[in-house]
């Protein structure tokens, strides 16, 4: 595990990434929009579901290809740099109407029948989107310490970590919906500049895992 100043970088970029509305946010606010606060929680319980799917598969497969060889450790290296850096610039330079306006728009146009569809459908979305898997594979490493005796354990820790903290701000889109739909130029102006905050802090986190040294053999 990291070091305590590195736990709560790792803990803040979470939340903030949470905050920032992307398809999770918009699923969750849509379903308590059409079927109130419950079905929102349990938008975010599927979600927070498909995640622990892509923590796992991600942790078996850093773990094989970082024991492969130094090659695949620089392949996995730059990917995931350039993908950080992708998503950082995607936020810095946003329309500033756009997330809320999808999220009003989808909310009126998504149906579900029940509880249970809810859920599933949340899970399957998420466990469905390879974006997700690159995000983990690309963002926990680098909190890792190349020198670290469990590195797959650390993964695990870390990615567990990251997805329980994002149930709290989940819960409270899901509580939130239907204010924020109906309130959408005043929501729609502080999220554009925490679409901004974050866009930097992923940009930073790209350069600082490209320019992370290779393990030692």
């Amino acid at each position: 595990m990291p070091d305590t100043p590195q736990l709560l970088l790792f803990i803040a970029a979470g939340w903030l990434l949470n905050l920032t509305p992307g398809p999770d946010v918009l699923f969750i606010v849509s379903s308590a929009l059409r079927h109130g606060v419950r079905a929102g929680l349990v938008a975010a319980l599927g979600i927070t579901a498909g995640c622990f799917v892509h923590i796992f598969a991600a942790a078996l497969g850093i773990s094989a290809l970082l024991a492969t060889s130094a090659t695949a450790f620089t392949v996995l290296k730059w990917v995931g740099a350039l993908y950080l850096l992708y998503v950082g610039l995607q936020l810095v330079f946003s329309k500033p109407s756009s997330a809320m306006h999808s999220i009003a728009a989808h909310a009126i146009t998504t149906g579900v029948t029940s509880q249970k569809s809810v859920f599933f459908k949340g899970f399957w979305t998420n466990v469905l989107n390879p974006k997700v898997a690159l995000f983990f594979l690309a963002f926990v490493p680098q909190f890792i310490a190349p020198d670290a005796p469990h590195k797959t354990l650390s993964f695990v820790l870390l990615g567990v970590l990251f997805n329980l903290n994002a149930l709290p701000i989940n819960f409270a889109y899901a509580a939130l919906g239907g204010w924020a739909a109906r309130r959408l130029s005043l929501v729609q102006r502080g999220m554009h500049w925490l679409e901004r905050v974050a866009g930097v802090m992923f940009i930073g986190f790209g350069l600082k895992l490209a320019m992370t040294d290779n393990p030692a053999p």
